[in-house]
């Protein structure tokens, strides 16, 4: 990833350390027509593909398959984007910080909508996935600028380790029916429900997003207070 300058990069995920290292390994040996940018609009590439084998899951669960493929060109080159133009000492902090945020809200659209047009979760509970990550951003994004802060981590965990977190899920729906078939139903203003284990899995990730959003901006709301505190009125 990219930001702006003067951002301090908050990443202390669990596999931070050796993901830099392979990164910068990684880096160092990609051929110089390999720019930023092609790595940047690859990990779109990815992205789409993704979303398309959770859509595809109307035919075959096994098309899973190509969402982990996608997931995977996703991170290689979202991770090396910055990688590369930090290595070559290329940096163009204002450009890559707009380019980089914009594509991350389009690569997780194709994630979240594929998912919830996939026959494994509801559009609903996708979408408000979706916005719980968007709500995460626009905070990352405002800490960028006031608090100089480009967080990337949270409880541990950061996109590498959600994109993992996918992968294992998607092998376990793959290779374990009891998963893809389970269904139950509720109740909910006089219309019954109908659910599946994704449906479950989905509600929990939108819980924990809006949770770290919730936990992270009252935290921060406290500490801009005694930052900028409230201004005694006197009377002339």
């Amino acid at each position: 990833m990219e930001e702006p300058k003067q951002s301090v990069r908050i990443q202390q995920s669990i596999l931070n350390g050796a993901e830099k290292k392979f990164l910068l390994w990684m880096a160092d040996r990609l051929p110089l027509w390999v720019s930023s940018d092609m790595m940047t609009w690859l990990g779109v590439f990815g992205a789409m593909l993704c979303g398309i084998g959770f859509v595809l899951t109307h035919l075959s669960i096994y098309w899973l398959w190509l969402s982990i493929v996608g997931l995977f060109i996703n991170w290689y080159g979202d991770s090396l984007d910055g990688t590369i133009a930090r290595v070559r000492n290329q940096q163009r902090p204002l450009y890559g910080y707009y380019l980089d945020h914009n594509v991350d809200i389009i690569c997780e659209f194709f994630v979240f909508v594929g998912l919830g047009l996939s026959p494994l979760l509801h559009l609903s509970i996708a979408l408000l996935s979706y916005v719980a990550y968007l709500s995460l951003t626009v905070y990352v994004s405002i800490n960028a600028h006031l608090k100089n802060e480009f967080k990337l981590t949270y409880g541990k965990m950061g996109p590498t380790e959600i994109r993992l977190v996918i992968v294992i899920v998607c092998l376990l729906f793959m290779y374990i029916p009891a998963l893809v078939n389970y269904s139950g139903s509720l109740a909910l203003w006089g219309e019954s429900i109908t659910y599946g284990a994704f449906d479950i899995i989905g509600l929990c990730i939108w819980l924990i997003l809006m949770a770290m959003y919730l936990i992270s901006f009252a935290k921060d709301a406290a500490w801009f207070a005694k930052r900028d505190p409230l201004k005694k009125h006197v009377n002339e």
